[in-house]
């Protein structure tokens, strides 16, 4: 296999003239997109980056963040990028089991994080645009560093690494390859058909795999816009960008689409031109995604994908909630597995991780010869889909039967309507110290009355089984930076 360089590969295909990036009122064409990673590639080199070398990326999103990042990658880097709302004085021990040699921040930041690191046996050097106390002054660097050519790595060398967000247990710093990039415009083709002439906005940020694989990667992979925002995600924030970039295609996450329509800002944001709605990152609730399809009169589809597999694996289109492979994946089933219980699959892609940083057991566990093994359970269909049950810690064995905390949320959250604002279901014990379904329940304001009346009529209409023993009203689900419920915080609320 030829060698390649994954930064080369995703800045390579766009026009010269041709918007690759726009954040705000910024814009930066596929020209100056190469010419500049290619200089921030010779500033690092400038710095001492070698091949192998980490770069923690840690700030909001900006175009900068993604000409630093590609730049460590140009040279044979690892660029890392880190949720940027951690506390600064939170990353001295990923900063040293992660053995990473540089980070590149943000002015704010950067005198906290110069200090919270000054006591580690290896000090990172810490880059800042435009220099603060402490740091060295980024802007300077790039200003005057050549444009080397881009180092030529092994596919199966390391290109970079993403975090896990941790829904289930302690995060883990995931190893893609080289290889890995170029492959994730598959599903922007494949399934979205899109072209270079769309325009792509993901929600969530790119520290999250699913925004930087789905938009950024696949974005510049097809050689079309890809929208970034430094802010946090809020409905009235999303609009103002679907408002001023006019995005084709929106990657979002269902907790995301929920409040959209609660603010009642999805019609307007269907007014301005948006052919795909994708969620992913958790499953897409039935009534959320009816809502959303009535009021914008598209049906989003859902996609499952994992940070090991970087891209979306598995999609559905319709209101079937059916999944099937994505372009480029296989799936693999386990032998004689009994009918109608769920199991756990391993899938296949380009894109699939080499495995985890000091995690040997858990890297043993779930990567063999190109597949993985996510921690999520699925139902077979007879026409070959799959039907997304939760993981492996959301089946319990209540009275002798298998219940799917996930199908209780579902059905629950159908009967609730628009009175309940979220939902989630756990296993407990009961007052017996049997499994049982536990919930935590949030109400939509001023509707309090209504939900727990519509909660109880839904819970009757479940076989006994299957209906929650426990009930907590609360004011918001614990939730994950990327937007994903957590789960073991919830069990700890009931």
């Amino acid at each position: 296999m030829s060698s390649v360089n994954a930064a080369q590969a995703l800045v390579s295909v766009g026009e010269d003239g041709r918007t690759a990036l726009a954040c705000g009122d910024e814009r930066l064409s596929y020209g100056a997109l190469r010419e500049t990673v290619a200089r921030a590639g010779g500033a690092w080199r400038g710095l001492g980056l070698l091949p192998g070398g980490r770069v923690m990326v840690f700030a909001p999103d900006s175009i900068e963040w993604v000409v630093a990042y590609l730049g460590a990658m140009w040279m044979g880097g690892v660029p890392i990028g880190v949720n940027s709302r951690l506390n600064p004085r939170d990353l001295p021990p990923l900063i040293a089991e992660s053995e990473i040699r540089y980070v590149w921040c943000e002015a704010d930041a950067g005198p906290a994080i110069a200090q919270a690191t000054s006591g580690l046996p290896v000090r990172p050097r810490v880059l800042v645009p435009g220099g603060a106390l402490g740091c060295e002054d980024w802007r300077q660097i790039l200003a005057h560093a050549p444009k080397p050519d881009a180092v030529r790595r092994d596919p199966e060398d390391i290109g970079f690494w993403i975090g896990t967000s941790g829904t289930t247990g302690l995060p883990k710093a995931v190893i893609h390859a080289q290889r890995a990039a170029k492959p994730c415009d598959a599903f922007a083709r494949g399934v979205l058909g899109l072209t270079r002439d769309d325009r792509l906005y993901a929600t969530s940020k790119l520290f999250f795999a699913y925004a930087l694989a789905n938009s950024l990667f696949a974005g510049l992979r097809l050689g079309a816009t890809v929208i970034l925002d430094r802010d946090w995600p809020t409905p009235e924030r999303v609009l103002e960008n679907v408002k001023r970039h006019r995005p084709t295609a929106l990657f979002s996450v269902p907790t995301l689409y929920r409040q959209m329509l609660q603010k009642q800002v999805a019609a307007e944001i269907a007014a301005l031109g948006i052919r795909h709605y994708v969620s992913a990152g958790e499953a897409l609730p039935a009534p959320v995604r009816s809502a959303w399809a009535e009021a914008t009169g598209k049906q989003p589809v859902s996609g499952y994908g994992t940070t090991e597999t970087l891209c979306l694996m598995l999609y559905c289109p319709d209101a079937s909630r059916r999944l099937r492979p994505t372009p480029l994946t296989e799936v693999r089933y386990d032998e004689g597995h009994e009918s109608g219980v769920p199991q756990r699959i391993r899938v296949r892609h380009p894109a699939v991780a080499k495995g985890y940083w000091k995690r040997p057991k858990d890297e043993t566990e779930g990567f063999a010869e190109g597949w993985f093994l996510p921690g999520d359970m699925f139902l077979r269909n007879d026409d070959g889909t799959l039907d997304f049950a939760g993981r492996t810690d959301d089946m319990l064995k209540v009275s002798g039967q298998w219940v799917s905390t996930l199908a209780v949320e579902q059905a629950l959250l159908e009967a609730c309507g628009d009175a309940v604002a979220e939902l989630g279901a756990v296993g407990v014990q009961d007052a017996d110290g049997l499994s049982a379904v536990g919930l935590c329940v949030v109400a939509a304001p001023g509707r309090e009355q209504d939900a727990k009346a519509r909660l109880e009529s839904g819970i009757e209409k479940l076989p006994k089984f299957k209906r929650p023993r426990v009930i907590r009203w609360i004011q918001t689900l614990p939730r994950t930076p990327t937007g994903k419920l957590q789960r073991r915080k919830l069990q700890e609320l009931i």
